[in-house]
């Protein structure tokens, strides 16, 4: 009965359903997951990166964390082509507002223009939605730090931890468990490491399947994005005993 209604992204069900919308967030279930933390003094980022084959060269850039401008990071869970574009809409709509207006967008309201355009692609035929889901981590004047977490609906909402991509359930469920309202950054790490750590497929995690990213304020008060290297992470994954170190180490 379902498949009347399954091939066009316009038409509900009987049952109220849009079943592209639903089949983009199932694609979304299947790819690696990426984790966001809101901690009191900065948002952490930690992503699974899947190593498709031993051929292949390992870019410079990071794969699931991007810099949208200097105050927001996003971490991606999904097909990147997709991810791609709107990484990029998001990124001119910022530099956009910063010409105007001389001041940097406010992160709800990047993130709700970027999901003004991919609830677009729900409503119109001959179009299909983006099978991306995003964790934006920033920082404004208006409310410090937030993250905010959105699916190929349109839909977003501010969150103090959540989950996208592979086993984002347990993920969640994780989260609700440990997670604290005066968490720390360093906390906010450790928590992040620790709940992938238990809801990867990998039975051990390396530098070379994590990424792992933070956006906090120095000491000047300038919104700071940073990325961890191999090295960090490795020191770091150590030091939680989340990992064992090997013969070089």
């Amino acid at each position: 009965m379902s498949r009347r209604y399954d091939s066009r992204t316009t038409i509900f069900s009987p049952e109220g359903r849009l079943y592209q919308v639903e089949y983009a967030m199932e694609a979304i279930s299947n790819a690696g997951a990426a984790i966001g933390v809101l901690a009191k003094d900065g948002v952490v980022l930690a992503a699974e990166k899947r190593v498709t084959s031993k051929l292949l060269a390992t870019t410079k850039s990071t794969e699931k964390m991007y810099k949208i401008d200097d105050h927001v990071a996003c971490a991606v869970a999904g097909i990147m082509a997709d991810a791609n574009i709107l990484i990029n809409t998001a990124r001119l709509q910022a530099q956009r507002y910063t010409l105007a207006y001389q001041e940097p967008m406010p992160v709800e309201q990047l993130v709700q223009s970027l999901c003004d355009t991919k609830q677009g692609y729900t409503q119109f035929g001959g179009l299909r939605p983006f099978g991306v889901s995003f964790l934006f981590a920033g920082h404004d004047s208006n409310f410090g730090f937030q993250l905010y977490m959105s699916d190929p609906s349109g839909n977003y909402g501010g969150w103090k931890a959540g989950a996208i991509g592979a086993n984002n359930q347990a993920a969640q469920s994780m989260l609700k468990q440990d997670y604290k309202d005066d968490i720390t950054r360093e906390e906010a790490v450790q928590l992040a490491l620790k709940v992938l750590s238990k809801t990867m497929d990998s039975t051990t995690l390396s530098a070379e399947k994590l990424e792992l990213a933070e956006v906090s304020l120095t000491a000047q008060g300038e919104v700071k994005y940073q990325v961890f290297s191999a090295d960090d992470l490795n020191k770091l994954l150590l030091t939680l005993g989340i990992t064992q170190p090997t013969e070089e180490s």
